[in-house]
C-alpha cells in the first residue's frame, strides 16, 4: 500500500519562501503523475501543481511564475518550492499520487502572514 508523507510547513511572512517535500513508499513512484493541492481555511481543495512522469509541469494560474514543482525519482519524492509567498497561500497543502487511482498524504499546514 502506498503512503505519502509531506513535510516542509510552517509559518513565514509574505514574500518569504517554503519548500515542501512528499516522499512516497512503494516502487511505483515514478509511474505515477504527482501533485500539489492545498485548502484555504473555509474553502474547497484546489490544484496548485502536478507534474508528470516525465517531469512536465503544469501550474494553477494564481501560482505560476512562484511556484516550481520538481520531482526526484531515485528519492520517490516530489517537491513544492514556493516563493513570494501571499497571505492567500495560507493552506493545507496536500500530495497527491495518481496512477488510475489516486492517494493523499495528510496534508501539511502552510501560514503567511502580511
Amino acid at each position: 500500500q502506498v503512503q505519502l508523507v509531506e513535510s516542509g510547513g510552517g509559518s513565514v511572512q509574505a514574500g518569504g519562501s517554503l519548500r515542501l517535500s512528499c516522499a512516497a513508499s512503494g516502487s511505483i513512484f515514478s509511474s505515477a503523475t504527482m501533485g500539489w493541492y492545498r485548502q484555504p481555511p473555509g474553502k474547497e481543495r484546489e490544484l496548485v501543481a502536478t507534474i508528470t512522469t516525465g517531469g512536465s509541469p503544469n501550474y494553477a494560474d494564481s501560482v505560476k511564475g512562484r511556484f516550481t514543482i520538481s520531482r526526484d525519482n531515485s528519492k520517490n519524492t516530489v517537491y513544492l518550492q514556493m516563493n513570494s509567498l501571499k497571505p492567500e497561500d495560507t493552506a493545507v497543502y496536500y500530495c497527491n499520487l495518481r496512477l488510475s487511482w489516486y492517494v493523499w498524504g495528510q496534508g501539511t499546514q502552510v501560514t503567511v502572514s502580511s
